[in-house]
């Protein structure tokens, strides 16, 4: 047995109209038959293995599913909470979150696939460019740090929870 192979699925009637029966009902899109918890169609994944498994057992495929399209909502969530913070906090998060939904989810691995390529370019760019890349980053703590004193040293916070009657 080939481990490598993975399993394809080729869904027909997709599209609105597309396959349908006369049973139907009145018009709307049509929707694939592992495609019914509206989570979107599910990755491909190697026959025999675990991930296998557990979609063949129709009492752990969608609970396994929504607990993986919770755990990336999660992360997703806790990157969007960090945006408040300064500096680039928020996107490990976002793309961990991204990452765990790409596990399990078609779209979500096409949006993670565009991101890593992205950041290939953009480390590939870096080595390439050290000096520029070293005085941006360099550049942006520098900045950061700038901040960080004029909040502690100006007592901005003290002076904004006030201003806005919170204090």
């Amino acid at each position: 047995m080939d481990r490598t192979a993975t399993r394809s699925v080729t869904f027909t009637g997709n599209r609105a109209g597309e396959g349908r029966r006369h049973d139907d009902g009145p018009g709307g899109a049509t929707r694939c038959p592992d495609c019914t918890d509206g989570l979107g169609r599910p990755r491909p994944v190697e026959p025999g293995s675990w991930r296998d498994r557990v979609r063949e057992n129709p009492a752990l495929a969608l609970p396994y599913r929504i607990a993986v399209f919770i755990a990336g909502l999660l992360f997703v969530l806790l990157g969007l909470a960090l945006t408040v913070l300064p500096g680039p906090l928020t996107i490990p998060p976002v793309l961990v979150g991204l990452w765990v939904w790409s596990t399990e989810f078609e779209w979500a691995r096409r949006i993670f696939a565009t991101f890593r390529r992205k950041a290939v370019d953009t480390w590939r760019h870096a080595r390439q460019h050290p000096v520029s890349s070293l005085a941006v980053t360099v550049g942006g703590l520098a900045a950061a740090a700038l901040v960080f004193w004029a909040v502690g040293h100006f007592h901005l916070v003290d002076r904004a929870t006030s201003a806005l009657g919170l204090g």
